[in-house]
Parts: structure tokens; sequence; C-alpha cells
């Protein structure tokens, strides 16, 4: 089981946040990609197409040699990541809002491990409490001169 860890950089509340547009947030720790989360993934999900989930078959057809993550899956992880690297203080609730621009650049395979990091792109005020904030996430595979996964996410913040 993966340990969760506090988050690296703590800031202060909107608008310190706010100011620091254009600035990397943080970086998560490696989270390992296992065949266990990713039959997990399947099941929820009801993708259990092989290359995911039959290793014996995927080690002799795959392109691979092994079983991959669901891109999908890779792209789920990023609240847990994103919470690893960096948390804002002062608000009431932060919610997922959605994701622009999303890329799966490289598989990850089972076992692979990942880890993300998080640039502030907008903070955009909305009605009186609410933010919407745009942070450009890259999940990073170790080993790989590409990045799995590369979005945008949006989350609103509430004070």
């Amino acid at each position: 089981m993966e340990r969760l860890i506090m988050a690296a950089e703590r800031i202060p509340g909107i608008p310190t946040l706010a100011n620091r547009v254009g600035d990397v947030l943080g970086v998560s720790d490696w989270l390992t990609v296992g065949q266990d989360r990713i039959d997990a993934f399947a099941g929820a999900t009801g993708d259990d197409q092989w290359i995911h989930t039959d290793p014996e078959r995927a080690a002799r057809e795959s392109p691979y040699g092994t079983t991959v993550a669901h891109g999908l899956l890779t792209l789920s992880l990023l609240p847990v990541l994103a919470a690893q690297a960096f948390a804002v203080d002062d608000v009431a609730t932060k919610l997922n809002y959605g994701f622009n621009r999303v890329r799966f650049t490289a598989p990850v395979p089972a076992g692979g491990r990942v880890r993300a990091g998080f640039r502030l792109k907008a903070v955009e005020p909305q009605d009186g409490r609410r933010h919407l904030i745009t942070v450009e996430a890259t999940v990073e595979l170790e080993g790989s001169p590409r990045p799995a996964c590369v979005a945008e996410m949006l989350v609103v913040y509430v004070e």
C-alpha cells in the first residue's frame, strides 16, 4: 500500500495563490501503479480489455511486453498526487471541475512508478467566494523520456 504524505507546499489562501500564477506549486511523491490497482480500476469501470488485465497475453502480444494502466486510471490519480504536492489553506472546500487538453503520451506499465508536477496557470474569481483554478499537471513516468499524461486540471475553491 502506498503511503499518503502531507502536501509539500502549503499556500496560505487564495490571495497568495493568485500571486503564484506561472509558478510550479509542487511535485508529488512517486506512486507505484501495480497490477492490483489496474485490475481494481478495470472492475470499477468495466474496461477489462486484455492489454490491461491479462499479464500472460500481454507478455505475448502487447507491444509493451506487459499490461499497461488505463489512461483514465493515470488521469484519475491526479487528485491524490496533487494533494501530496500542494494544498491551499483557508478554503472551505475544493471541487473537481474537470479537465482541459488531456493527453496520454506514454503508456504506464504495470509496476511502473509515476509522480506529477503542478504549475498554476490561472486563478479566476467566480461568484462571491468561488474561484476557478487552472493547473497544468504533468505525470512523469520513471525511466521514460516522455510524460505519461499531461492535462489541465480545473478546480473550484470555495472560501
